[in-house]
């Protein structure tokens, strides 16, 4: 991307403690996207104790699409996603976690759906097939998707995916809480959008650990989906809206 040019998309990147993951990482984005998009990539520092800032500085050295946000203390993805979003200065963000495991060769094909005309598919999320996971992580996942589904109605299989893609626009609409980013595609229909899916090959982390538990995962998203229902539920309405704007004053009519 050229410097000054306003990018299609912003990647957004949540990294805690990724400092070995990110260099691939980044090479993989610049050779999926720099052939048929413009685009920058924003990667969150949740405050990590690693050299993940140190890496992102002297990758920017080399590629002006690479832009480095702080936080100042570990606050969560949904946090990071957020922050990135904010910042961003795309018309679509994508969402990759900073481990490896999301393709970013799969991006392109998800603007394409975000990009159809008259499409009312404001997300697309990648669903994934093949997964690497423990059986015991497995048949958690299982059951969470299946209790989520059942109680959001949110059509999607697998919403643990960081894999996401989404208009910039309407993300900023959803209401923000922690671990939001689990239930991307429910808020995205709570606000009259429609939700897009691909099938994705899943891959093994490269380095380092996953940030989550089994068990704690699993609390935490039992109570915030009973939230998200009432939320839901509180939106009963979506209208369509239209805004008129006032008609230009003829030059030389006699009110000047």
């Amino acid at each position: 991307m050229n410097v000054g040019q306003r990018p299609d998309l912003s990647v957004i990147i949540p990294a805690k403690n990724e400092a070995e993951n990110l260099p691939d990482l980044l090479s993989e984005i610049e050779d999926a996207l720099r052939a048929d998009l413009a685009f920058e990539v924003l990667v969150v520092d949740d405050g990590s104790d690693d050299h993940t800032e140190a890496v992102v500085r002297d990758h920017m050295a080399e590629r002006p699409w690479l832009r480095l946000i702080k936080h100042d203390r570990s606050a969560g993805k949904s946090a990071a996603v957020r922050s990135g979003a904010f910042a961003a200065t795309g018309e679509f963000v994508v969402t990759l976690d900073g481990d490896g495991q999301n393709n970013p060769a799969d991006v392109p094909r998800m603007i394409e759906i975000l990009k159809e005309p008259n499409t009312r598919v404001a997300l697309v999320a990648a669903e994934r097939v093949g997964r690497t996971d423990t059986v015991i992580k497995k048949l958690a996942s299982r059951f969470a998707n299946s209790l989520r589904s059942a109680v959001l109605h949110d059509k999607t299989r697998d919403t643990a995916n960081g894999l996401k893609a989404m208009r910039r626009d309407a993300y900023l609409r959803l209401p923000f809480f922690d671990t939001m980013h689990r239930f991307f595609p429910a808020l995205i229909v709570r606000e009259g959008f429609e939700v897009g899916h691909i099938d994705v090959v899943d891959r093994p982390r490269r380095h380092g650990q996953s940030k989550y538990g089994i068990l704690d995962r699993a609390l935490v998203s039992i109570g915030d989906m009973v939230g998200l229902f009432w939320l839901i539920r509180r939106r009963k309405i979506i209208p369509a809206v239209e805004i008129v704007e006032p008609e230009p004053k003829p030059v030389g009519s006699e009110n000047d």
